[in-house]
């Protein structure tokens, strides 16, 4: 993945994601088995969440949510307890000695599985066991064909039964909450039961993070790279590699779990898994600066104009016209001076919603 400063395409893996969840949801939906199979929900680790911004367009060097052991922050937590922070895309090795990050002649924001070993950057924390998690609702891949680039949105595929923009926001009260002393197992499993997470289920993408302080002086800064292997078997017409992605929460654990499984060994859980949908989407996700549900919006790439709209796609604008769900924070909006970057549409989404509406809704023509 490279940080471009025009408005084009990835000339590696994908450079985009999008993660639309607020941090409330974010932890619902990240929820994970310990060793002994106990269902546990991750908190954000201090100060983090308020780092973290969703967006419909995330590239490198944003922040983005990120679920690794909690020992990596306090020593004598359980290896096998995970915490969410925000981080840093794009790995800065700890041994970097230049104060600016960007003058690194190299791109981090993606390692190749096949050559973990090989770079001091990438083996120094695979061997520490700094291994983590990158969230995300899907990620960005362009297809190229002669002179065409036909952007994709790929996403784990979703339950029927999901009830998109609300699951999150029912119980949060109670979700917040820590458990009192005199609360039993039973009471904290029946309390698991009430605020099981039944909305978007998110990307879970293997990665490795390091933790850099500028030479001069300052703050430590947590940063990250999504490990990628070659593409599944239904993702090779688009690109030939992909995210190294664990499916389910035993994979999730075990990548996470440093203490009971070794580095070689966790390496064997990266494989191209031919479990991912996608669908085709417009133009607009080209530049980072566009951040709006038009960024997921599935469309014909055969039609040369907007295809005509459908009864669901009336709803889901309506709704995004009408609608301002609470405790959602605005998706970032990214700086002229970052990416050189002017904006075509002057469109800033006000809710993370909408995404869900769409993609599972009825007529969204998704592959």
């Amino acid at each position: 993945m490279l940080l471009l400063r025009e408005p084009v395409l990835c000339l590696d893996m994908c450079g985009r994601t999008a993660c639309t969840l607020a941090p409330d949801e974010v932890s619902s939906a990240s929820r994970y088995k310990d060793r002994s199979g106990r269902q546990r929900r991750p908190r954000w680790r201090d100060g983090d969440m308020d780092k973290y911004r969703p967006s419909y367009n995330k590239s490198p060097q944003s922040n983005s949510p990120v679920l690794l052991s909690h020992r990596h922050f306090k020593k004598d937590a359980p290896v096998d307890e995970f915490v969410l922070a925000a981080m840093r895309w794009g790995l800065v090795p700890a041994w970097f000695k230049e104060n600016d990050p960007s003058k690194m002649q190299y791109s981090t924001n993606n390692c190749r599985r096949e050559s973990l070993l090989e770079k001091k950057s990438y083996k120094d924390p695979l061997l520490k066991g700094q291994r983590c998690v990158i969230l995300a609702d899907g990620f960005y891949e362009w297809r190229r064909r002669d002179k065409d680039k036909q952007p994709f949105f790929i996403y784990f595929p979703q339950s029927k039964h999901t009830l998109p923009g609300s699951a999150g926001t029912q119980c949060d009260d109670v979700k917040q909450e820590c458990l009192s002393e005199d609360e039993t197992p039973k009471q904290e499993e029946d309390k698991d039961k009430e605020t099981s997470w039944t909305g978007w289920r998110l990307l879970t993408m293997a990665g490795l993070f390091d933790c850099w302080t500028p030479p001069s002086g300052g703050e430590p800064v947590y940063t990250y790279t999504v490990i990628t292997v070659e593409a599944s078997s239904n993702l090779q017409g688009i690109h030939d590699r992909m995210p190294a992605v664990l499916d389910g929460e035993e994979e999730v654990r075990r990548w996470l779990d440093f203490g009971e499984v070794r580095s070689l060994e966790a390496l064997e859980l990266l494989s191209p898994k031919n479990v991912l949908k996608f669908h085709p989407v417009s133009s607009f996700v080209n530049n980072s600066r566009n951040n709006s549900p038009e960024c997921l919006q599935p469309v014909d790439p055969n039609m040369k104009k907007k295809p005509a709209e459908t009864a669901s796609s009336k709803m889901m604008m309506s709704w995004l016209k009408s609608s301002t769900p609470t405790k959602r924070k605005e998706p970032e909006e990214s700086s002229t001076a970052e990416t050189g970057e002017k904006p075509t549409a002057p469109k800033q989404p006000k809710t993370a919603g909408p995404m869900q509406q769409w993609l599972l809704g009825k007529g969204t023509n998704k592959k």
